[in-house]
């Protein structure tokens, strides 16, 4: 008979050995023994667990080699997860687990049965004081997220037996597996135990932290929802947090009006929980009162006392108020970095908490729109020459002092940092250097959020009321200054374009050139910046004040965003959609570019030489002098442009061509969305004045996203002028013997190549140079990608601190079908997901998908233009993925960690451009196969430019189901 063990029984001892029943049952056994209001639970250990494993040996595939690779290993768990899933229980030991329930619940009652995957190697125990948590396993001190398995509430009787063999099946989850071979864990050892809990029908509940998992302070942090724990701990309710210090026994709280929890519907007495409506009468009310915010902080703070290390613990309160405690886990906690504050007032890392050493912590969150992947040494010296010019500008420009800023030169020179080839920032520099304007900490938190900083990364908050109060005016003054200002700076880069034209192609010529510009660009380039620094203000203002008089979130505000005079970068999407409009419509031309085997050179020589009209030929050639150096990864140095190989403009046009694109409907479905928009806001604002004062904050919100888009579109004409600079620079190195190819200069600094002209460089055997940094480049290329935030230590060379570096921040909030980021562009769109890591992707094949990426920059026009929506796991409502989703008019969500990996590609989704959501579709909510009836669905509800402008539809388009609803679309 297989070990059961019952909570009841003489042998209860084995139910504190983790090595039986892993350490989330074995710490509740510690924890119930200590006195604590623990729901009675009984296990069904691990060796039950290997008994059902191994019954089901002789049906599954020989066991993988220990040399097996990764798709051998992952077949092998994938068949053993199926043949557990569709397993039952043995008849006596079905029986012995039904007895059980009825001692526990009684025969109609409630259970909660969840897995954990045991340890590896048992603990050892200590009498009295539970189990060591050294082993690997999950919720184990050293990686509490091991097991990733599965959890089923309100089972009943019946469900039971399936409840436990499908906890058995969750030790080959995907995910489960994946962790453990990253973790260097055998994925095939893998063992589970089973708790049977009996159910807390909690009409509210929490999880608690010991420590405040921002920073690691003492503080107690709480977070409470109506109904039970998963809608906390899943982030499907609507959640109060609650702050208490333990010195003073002050509490604080953040709450919000919640409309849902998460609970059995109305009438059920047992299956899957669902998320239900909050009553009025308790939507904002606070979840828990003061003093039980004071019982919870003090009930984990015994847990902590009794494992000894900070806590997380989660519970419920039942109707009668009593707390149940239902996990406890440990933290998992980055060590704080005390700070200190220097002569100049810049706050450095000082040393990690304990004896751990100081961090120096970068991110790229945001710079990899603009530098994804890796960059070769010319990339990031250019990039590092605007980043020192163009924020010396902008502190020039919000009244720091010229003396503080001469003295701070050298934070300005390591803004940017280069990690095995990635742009990161330092951030520690961001701060020291952002924090001599005392107005930064009115937009502090909206920085933070866009530059995806987190935990102990975040800078000292140093709020002066009395500096801001004194800043205000002179930020007013310059708000009132910023619209001339602006119209100022794209007049003078209108003719540093047109100075461009009459450059010669001498060494000489080009290299006076390149300094004059970046020389007159340094005292004009803030102006760019103090946009942003406006636009964080105006949206952080329009927010707040939309919470406070409407109850909704900022998402009402983005559809209010589209609309307007257009900018640059819709300048260029329009005179794309114009030229494949021309194309269009000759239909030997439209067949020769929809032609993939087409030669596109000499296609593309064809067109301007006038063979397929006049008219095509001007528009293809201005194309190409305007809007050039628009392309994919148009920052990058290394890589060329339309400006420089112009027949790849035949690839981004291709699909436009393909669907029928007019500018004319772009227009139409822009002022159509705009329109619902501000329909919406008069629904949730019926104040008119209140609307009106609204109104004006989002237009001058559109006037500054307007701005943002222009300055970013003479920032790629920059750096493409400096690209062609340097690659005719380079073709003269290559004339000369000194490099093989003009395209070698990739990999050498800008000043290395100038330096080859004009007897500054130091390094004769440029060809050498080149060799080892591209080698250096290439090996870089293969390595994993980076986290987005990190931690390296302080002090030794980053050669060797870098490999010593860790992540910071949590990841983003997922459940097995839910993601989580900030809705950019109003809708709701299903459809079949198009993952693409490699912008190159051919447009063609994200027809009809909706796109998910890691991050996007301006280049990805054409894959974005050929989406049905978005997500992508970085960005800000100001970022350049939003604003591009309110252009096209298409639902899209931004900033959700880790999608490229936890959405498939192909995979069912739904996106909510309004809530901020992904959801995973279960099968029994996906669309049947694509017929002509999905087709005419998906083109019917599809927004009116997509409508208009599609009416050959591909096989990929039918596919993506549009709901067009008036209130969030």
């Amino acid at each position: 008979m297989t070990e059961l063990v019952v909570t009841t029984a003489a042998d209860e001892d084995v139910l504190a050995d983790a090595a039986r029943v892993g350490n989330k049952f074995a710490r509740q056994e510690v924890l119930r023994r200590a006195g604590f209001r623990v729901p009675e639970f009984f296990c069904l250990s691990a060796a039950a667990f290997d008994e059902a494993l191994d019954a089901l040996r002789p049906a599954l595939p020989p066991v993988p080699a220990d040399d097996a690779g990764r798709e051998a290993v992952e077949a092998w768990c994938a068949a053993a997860r199926a043949a557990l899933a569709a397993s039952s229980l043995p008849a006596a030991l079905a029986e012995r687990v039904r007895t059980e329930f009825a001692v526990l619940a009684g025969r109609d009652g409630l259970v909660a049965v969840r897995a954990c995957v045991v340890p590896v190697t048992a603990p050892e125990t200590s009498a009295g004081a539970g189990p060591v948590d050294e082993a690997v396993g999950e919720d184990s001190a050293v990686d509490p997220l091991a097991g990733m398995s599965d959890s089923f509430l309100y089972v009943d009787e019946d469900g039971l037996a399936d409840a436990v063999v499908r906890c058995w099946a969750s030790a080959f989850n995907p995910q489960a597996v994946r962790y453990r071979i990253l973790r260097g864990l055998d994925p095939l050892r893998a063992r589970v135990a089973v708790g049977v809990q009996r159910m807390v029908l909690g009409t509210r509940s929490f999880v608690a932290f010991t420590r405040d998992p921002r920073d690691g302070s003492p503080r107690r942090v709480v977070a409470a929802a109506y109904g039970i724990g998963e809608g906390v701990v899943q982030e499907k309710a609507d959640i109060d947090h609650f702050f208490h210090d333990p010195a003073t026994g002050e509490v604080s709280a953040r709450t919000v009006h919640k409309r849902w929890f998460v609970g059995l519907p109305e009438g059920t007495s047992a299956g899957t929980p669902v998320r239900l409506p909050v009553a009025e009468r308790l939507a904002d009310l606070p979840v828990l009162d003061d003093e039980q915010v004071r019982a919870v902080a003090e009930l984990a703070a015994r847990v902590e006392e009794v494992f000894g290390v900070p806590q997380d613990i989660e519970g419920a309160l039942t109707e009668d108020g009593a707390i149940h405690l239902v996990q406890a886990r440990p933290m998992v906690l980055t060590p704080p970095v005390p700070t200190t504050t220097d002569a100049t007032g810049a706050v450095t890392a000082a040393g990690q908490a304990g004896d751990g050493p100081a961090r120096v912590y970068w991110g790229n969150h945001n710079i990899t729109e603009s530098f994804p992947g890796v960059s070769g040494a010319l990339t990031f010296s250019q990039s590092r020459e605007f980043y020192r010019r163009s924020f010396t500008d902008l502190y020039r420009r919000m009244g720091v002092p010229e003396s503080w800023v001469r003295d701070n030169a050298h934070r300005l020179a390591r803004m940017v940092g280069y990690l095995e080839g990635q742009v990161y920032y330092r951030l520690e520099d961001w701060h020291a250097l952002h924090g001599q304007m005392p107005v930064f900490e009115l937009v502090r938190r909206g920085w933070e959020q866009a530059m995806g900083i987190t935990g102990p990364a975040r800078g000292e908050r140093r709020w002066a009321a009395p500096a801001v109060v004194r800043a205000l005016p002179g930020l007013a003054w310059r708000s009132a200054l910023h619209p001339w200002q602006v119209k100022s700076f794209l007049r003078w880069w209108d003719r540093q374009m047109a100075e461009a034209e009459t450059v010669g192609d001498s060494s000489e010529e080009l290299i006076a050139f390149y300094r004059r510009l970046w020389e007159r660009a340094g005292e004009r380039w803030g102006v760019t910046l103090v946009n942003a620094f406006i636009a964080l203000v105006v949206l952080g203002a329009g927010g707040a004040l939309l919470r406070r008089w409407t109850g909704e979130g900022p998402q009402v505000l983005v559809g209010l965003m589209g609309g307007g005079r257009e900018n640059r970068s819709l300048e260029a999407v329009r005179a794309a959609m114009a030229l494949a409009e021309l194309v269009g419509a000759v239909p030997e031309l439209r067949a020769a570019v929809l032609e993939d085997r087409s030669d596109p050179e000499q296609l593309w020589q064809q067109i301007v030489s006038g063979r397929h009209g006049v008219a095509v030929a001007d528009a293809a050639r201005g194309y190409v002098a305007r809007y050039g150096d628009r392309a994919l990864h148009d920052l990058k140095l290394e890589e060329p442009t339309p400006r420089q190989r112009p027949w790849t403009v035949l690839a981004l046009i291709r699909p436009l061509v393909r669907q029928g694109a007019t500018v004319a409907a772009n227009r139409a479905g822009e002022q159509a969305a705009a329109r619902r928009a501000r329909e919406r806001l008069r629904e949730v604002c019926p104040n008119p004045a209140k609307r009106a004062v609204l109104l004006g904050i989002t237009s001058l919100a559109r006037d500054l996203a307007r701005i943002r888009e222009d300055t970013r579109f003479c920032r790629t004409q920059l750096f493409g002028l400096s690209r062609d600079v340097m690659w005719k620079l380079g073709a003269e190195l290559a004339r000369a013997g000194v490099l093989d190819d003009r395209l070698d200069v990739a990999d050498l600094t800008v000043d290395e190549v100038i330096g080859a002209f004009d007897g500054t460089g130091t390094v004769t055997d440029l060809r050498a140079l080149v060799a080892l940094r591209r080698a250096q480049r290439e090996r870089w290329a293969e390595n994993p990608q980076r986290a987005p935030l990190l931690g390296t230590p302080a002090g030794p060379p980053l050669v060797r601190a870098l490999p010593q570096a860790v992540a910071v921040g949590a990841a983003g909030t997922t459940s097995d079908d839910l993601l989580r980021g900030i809705g950019s562009s109003t809708g709701v769109v299903r459809g079949r997901a198009k993952v693409v890591l490699d912008p190159s992707t051919d447009p063609d094949l994200a027809a009809g998908r909706i796109l998910v990426a890691r991050e996007t920059d301006p280049g990805w026009l054409f894959l974005m233009m050929s989406a049905t929506g978005m997500v992508v796991e970085r960005g800000t409502l100001l970022s350049h993925t939003a604003i591009t989703g309110r252009l096209l008019g298409i639902p899209t969500v931004v900033a959700v960690p880790g999608a490229t990996t936890a959405i498939p590609d192909g995979a069912w989704i739904e996106i909510d451009g309004t809530a901020g959501t992904v959801r995973l579709l279960p099968p029994s909510e996906q669309p049947a196969e694509p017929d002509a009836t999905a087709a005419a669905t998906a083109g019917a509800n599809a927004p009116a430019d997509r409508a208009a402008s599609a009416p050959a539809m591909t096989t990929d388009a039918a596919e993506a189901v549009t709901t067009a609803k008036g209130e969030t679309t």
